[in-house]
C-alpha cells in the first residue's frame, strides 16, 4: 500500500536514535506534518484519531476559518501523522535503515506517549515553545491528555473529546475482536498479506466491527431501519462499503500497531495510578462527552473531568455516536471556541469543575 499524503505535507526526521517507551529503538524516526498560519513560538496542535492523518483541514475542515476553532489568520496550527501509522510517518510500511524490506509485523510496539514524544521533537524543530491548545478526539484525545501530563510546562490548555483516562475493558474488547479478524485472515502470514491473493478481508472485517462501535443503535436504526436492496439489508451493504474503503487507504499492520497503542493508554501507568496522575495536571482541560457514544460513554468522560483540577466538562448532544466529533462540527466548534476563549481570558482556579452544558447542532 502506498502512503497517500497531501501535496502540502512536509517531513521531519528526528536525528539519531529515537527510543520507545518499551525499550526498542528507531533510527531516524520520520514525521509527516502539515501547518497553517504564520509560524511562531506558540501554536495549536491537532491530534488525529485511529486511521486519520495530518490533513486536519480535510477531516475537521468545518472547524477551520475566521472565527472558528482553528483560524490560520490568528494562530499557528500544526497537525502531524502519528508514529506507527501509514501516512508518511515511520510505521510498519516504512523501511528500516539499511533494509530492502519494510517493517511489517516486525515494527516495534508503540504507545501514546511515544507518539507525543515524537510530536514534541517536531515542535522543537518548528520552534514552537508553547501550545496554546492541544486537541483531539478518540485516539487524538489520548494524545492531548498525555501532552498535558508529559509536558505541563508547554501546554496552555488541552481538549479531549470522546475518550477517558485509560482504555476501558469494553473498548479493549472491541479492539481485540478487530485484531483477531485481521490476524485470522488466510492471507495474513507473519505480518504480511500475500501479494496478489485478493482483498484484505481481515482488515475489512475489522473496519466493519469498528463502525458498529463508532455509530451505535440509534444512528443505524434512523439511517437504515429494515430497508433492503437486492443484495440484502442496506446496513449490510454500508458496512461492506466501509470495510472496502479502509482497505483502499490503510495498512493492516499499522491498524494493529495503533489499536494496541490505544489499548495501552493509561494516564496512571508508572505515575502512581490514574487519580494521582490526573490530579497533577494543572492546565485547563476540556472534556467532551457525546450523548450517543457507546464506545466511550459520557459517564467515562465525566469521570475523567471529575478527577482533573481544572476541568470543563461539556455534553455534545449528537445522534451519530462516537463519530459525531467528525460529523456534527457546528456543535463541536461552539464548544471548542467557548472553551478556548474562557481558558485564555481567565484560567479556572484549582479544584474547579465547570457545570455540564449541552450543545446541539441546531
Amino acid at each position: 500500500m502506498s502512503e497517500p499524503v497531501s501535496p502540502d505535507t512536509r517531513f521531519f526526521e528526528s536525528p539519531g536514535v529515537f527510543r520507545l517507551e518499551y525499550g526498542a529503538e528507531l533510527r531516524g524516526a520520520r514525521v509527516a506534518y502539515r501547518t497553517w498560519g504564520r509560524p511562531g513560538p506558540e501554536a495549536i496542535l491537532i491530534c488525529h484519531a485511529l486511521t486519520g492523518n495530518a490533513d486536519a483541514d480535510d477531516w475537521w475542515g468545518g472547524l477551520f476559518g475566521p472565527g472558528r476553532a482553528f483560524d490560520p489568520g490568528a494562530d499557528f496550527i500544526v497537525s502531524s501523522n502519528v508514529l506507527g501509522s501509514c501516512y508518511g510517518t515511520t510505521g510498519p510500511t516504512s523501511y528500516p535503515a539499511g533494509s530492502v524490506d519494510w517493517y511489517g509485523a516486525r515494527f516495534p510496539a508503540v504507545t501514546i506517549r511515544d507518539m507525543v514524544k515524537l510530536q514534541a521533537a517536531l515542535l522543537d524543530h518548528l520552534g514552537v515553545k508553547r501550545l496554546k491548545l492541544v486537541i483531539g478526539g478518540s485516539m487524538g484525545a489520548m494524545q492531548a491528555l498525555e501532552w498535558a501530563a508529559m509536558y505541563p510546562e508547554r501546554v496552555g490548555a488541552a481538549a479531549a473529546i470522546a475518550a477517558g483516562p485509560a482504555q476501558s475493558a469494553w473498548a479493549v474488547a472491541f479492539s481485540e475482536a478487530q485484531c483477531a479478524a485481521i490476524e485470522s485472515d488466510a492471507r495474513f502470514r507473519d505480518g504480511y498479506y500475500l501479494p496478489g491473493a485478493g482483498p484484505d478481508d481481515g482488515l475489512a472485517a475489522a473496519r466493519m466491527m469498528a463502525m458498529v462501535s463508532y455509530r451505535g443503535p440509534d444512528s443505524f436504526e434512523t439511517r437504515f431501519g429494515r430497508r433492503q436492496t437486492e443484495e440484502g439489508f442496506e446496513v449490510q451493504s454500508y458496512l461492506h462499503y466501509q470495510g472496502a474503503k479502509l482497505v483502499d487507504r490503510f495498512d493492516a499492520n499499522s491498524y494493529l500497531t495503533l489499536v494496541e497503542a490505544m489499548n495501552t493508554h493509561d494516564l496512571g501507568r508508572d505515575r502512581g495510578g490514574k487519580e494521582r496522575a490526573l490530579a497533577a495536571i494543572e492546565a485547563p482541560v476540556l472534556a467532551v462527552g457525546i450523548t450517543s457514544d457507546v464506545l466511550y460513554p459520557m459517564a467515562e468522560v465525566k469521570g475523567l473531568a471529575g478527577r482533573l483540577p481544572n476541568a470543563t466538562y461539556e455534553t455534545m448532544v449528537a445522534s451519530h455516536g462516537h463519530d459525531s466529533f467528525l460529523i456534527e462540527l457546528g456543535a463541536l466548534n461552539r464548544i471548542i471556541t467557548r472553551f478556548a476563549r474562557e481558558a485564555a481570558a481567565d484560567p479556572p482556579p484549582a479544584g474547579h469543575l465547570a457545570a455540564s452544558r449541552g450543545a446541539s447542532w441546531a
